[in-house]
């Protein structure tokens, strides 16, 4: 066992485990969601960024849509759903027998995925506001619980995925999209902004208990890289 996985089940000691209470970790991030908890959030700013020419999960968003394979009445979670990249077209995928769970910590994120919803019919997307250690989804209430430029803002990142894994069906899947942090590789704005690396985020991933992962390499994607794993 290395070091770094001693480290990491010591945290998880001091997590939250869904049913029970316990002393809080520390947070790994203190701040990285300030932005987006802000009542002065500019959501049409985020809104240009986040879908737009120049990132690339927005360019290749219907090869990373092939590449979940969605199926109609199936359940979905989107995990940090932002401003509805893929919250519309998980809607459209698993149709009106399946559930989209749009999951944000920004009340401005929720109510701008609530009028985009309003106009574009999204009858089977529920809003969620999640807290900062928790999805706050229903016990085995999803088969696909999708992270996309996501998981580096957990802030309790142990606390969070025993939420997910809580909110996983048996055999349900876990789709971590994310930055690669390669020094003299990455951008300089991605190192900072970045906590760490894949080899770091797969392992805390793997301590919770999680089974995999499967690396897809995506055409395409060259900052980002697609880990998924399975809930046993």
């Amino acid at each position: 066992m290395s070091l770094r996985t001693i480290l990491i089940l010591f945290l998880c000691l001091g997590c939250r485990v869904t049913g029970t209470e316990s002393p809080r970790a520390e947070s790994v991030r203190p701040g990285i969601n300030d932005n987006f908890l802000s009542p002065e959030l500019d959501v049409e700013s985020y809104a240009g960024r986040f879908e737009g020419e120049s990132r690339e999960i927005f360019v290749q968003r219907e090869g990373i849509l092939a590449m979940l394979g969605l199926s109609e009445g199936q359940d979905v979670a989107d995990i940090g759903a932002g401003t509805g990249l893929f919250t519309g077209p998980f809607s459209k995928a698993v149709g009106p027998s399946g559930t989209v769970y749009a999951v944000d910590i920004s009340p401005g994120f929720l109510e701008h995925l609530r009028e985009r919803g309003e106009k574009e019919g999204w009858t089977n997307v529920e809003l969620v506001l999640c807290s900062e250690d928790s999805a706050d989804l229903p016990k085995n209430s999803v088969d696909l619980a999708f992270v996309c430029d996501t998981y580096h803002h957990f802030e309790y990142p142990q606390a969070t995925l025993a939420s997910l894994r809580h909110a996983l069906r048996p055999g349900g899947r876990l789709v971590v999209i994310d930055f690669e942090r390669i020094p003299g590789v990455t951008r300089e704005f991605l190192l900072g902004h970045v906590r760490a690396g894949k080899q770091v985020f797969r392992d805390e991933i793997l301590v919770a208990g999680f089974e995999g992962p499967k690396e897809v390499d995506l055409e395409g994607l060259v900052e980002n890289y697609v880990l998924i794993f399975r809930n046993p």
